[in-house]
């Protein structure tokens, strides 16, 4: 039951697959129609006498897909979901949705072809999470993988034209931080669409917000943010000075050289992290628009360079409560600002006197970099400080 198989059978042994491989799994029939429950209360922990009830919220990004794509997402994206299909077979229509304007229509290009929609979500060790999603179309699938522990996907044989949903119960492993959450069809059975997607478990902690790193070693922290200028000059002189420096690109400058910014980042200390899709002050979008940028963002920066991010960096240091929320349903920990700015010929430090242990310092990838971070090691040798790598103070 891989949902990424593409096996080259004919399509009655794919059925006949399909249906054994569901009923090893449950032992049970496709699942019939059921009322949308809503938000409730679940057990948070599941294992031992500390089990609780708490009130539980839907973590899925873009959970109705009425989020509109942001200024510089991929083009033909659907916001907080990744397609193998891409365009050319998932697409948001306004074709008699569940609810509100919108939803996902998913037409496989060829026979050998799922349609699989998919994004990642955030969750907790030992805790018990319910998937849903309203769906139409025949052989529709729901599931979860990454959960730490077998799940039987939730799936139907047809809901005869009309909305159906389906829902899946799983609980995390115990080292489970993520789980990839994925819709699909059946080869060769046409198209089909979702709605109203759910992950309902307990909300994670807000994210940490914070501009230095509360530390008493001799250290100072050097940050790039955004990537639109990439000179030869900055990384000879990160290379020269085996310069530890966590990267905050947007995602279009780092898919256009990602080898360019894996260079710049072979230091040890060094990482990349996000830094949302489109540059948006995001205390102008709710939550949910917010858990978009931040999400995506992710995405882009693990497909293109392997680690998912645990920082974020919002833009012009904007940032409110829904930020903190939304960063960590992305699965991100620390909120980061700064507290001195070298960026385009500044010195400017936040607070009195030399730089001090723990401090960030803000720079960005432009054709002065290379000067810029001189200046800044100046200052930091100036004050007795050595760059250190944030991936190797917060956790």
């Amino acid at each position: 039951m891989c949902s990424s198989a593409r096996p080259s059978v004919p399509l009655p042994l794919r059925l006949s697959a399909l249906a054994a491989s569901v009923t090893l799994l449950t032992g049970l029939a496709a699942p019939a129609a059921t009322a949308d429950p809503g938000p409730g209360l679940a057990p948070a922990v599941t294992d031992g006498p500390s089990a609780q009830a708490v009130p539980t919220v839907n973590l899925a990004t873009n959970p109705g897909f009425e989020a509109p794509s942001p200024d510089l997402a991929d083009w033909g994206s659907i916001p907080g979901w990744s397609c193998t299909g891409g365009p050319a077979e998932a697409a948001v229509t306004a074709t008699a949705p569940h609810t509100g304007t919108s939803a996902l229509t998913v037409t496989p290009a060829n026979p050998d072809s799922t349609g699989e929609c998919a994004q990642t979500v955030a969750v907790q060790p030992n805790t018990t999470y319910t998937a849903s999603a309203w769906v139409r179309g025949d052989f529709v699938h729901l599931g979860a993988t990454g959960t730490g522990k077998d799940v039987a996907p939730a799936w139907t044989e047809t809901t005869h034209g009309g909305w159906q949903r389906l829902s899946t119960r799983f609980t995390t492993g115990p080292n489970a931080r993520s789980i990839r959450l994925y819709v699909h069809g059946w080869y060769q059975q046409g198209p089909f669409s979702v709605d109203d997607v759910r992950v309902d478990g307990p909300a994670p902690a807000p994210a940490a917000p914070a501009g230095s790193v509360a530390t008493s070693d001799k250290v100072v922290f050097f940050t790039v943010d955004d990537g639109w200028q990439r000179t030869p000059e900055a990384e000879r002189f990160i290379a020269d000075h085996r310069l530890p420096i966590t990267a905050f690109p947007l995602p279009m400058p780092a898919a256009t050289d990602p080898a360019f910014f894996k260079r710049v980042t072979a230091v040890p200390g060094s990482s990349i992290q996000d830094h949302s899709v489109s540059h948006t002050d995001l205390t102008t979008l709710p939550l949910e628009r917010q858990q978009v940028e931040i999400c995506d963002a992710r995405d882009s920066m693990t497909r293109l360079f392997g680690t998912a991010p645990t920082f974020f960096r919002p833009p012009y240091f904007t940032w409110n409560a829904d930020t903190l929320q939304a960063a960590a349903n992305c699965g991100i920990r620390t909120v980061l600002t700064a507290d001195a700015d070298f960026s385009w010929g500044a010195s400017n430090i936040w607070h009195p006197g030399l730089l001090q242990p723990g401090d960030v310092v803000l720079v960005h990838w432009t054709d002065t970099l290379a000067a810029d971070l001189q200046r800044a090691l100046t200052a930091a040798d100036a004050a007795g400080l050595k760059p250190a790598g944030l991936v190797d103070y917060l956790r």
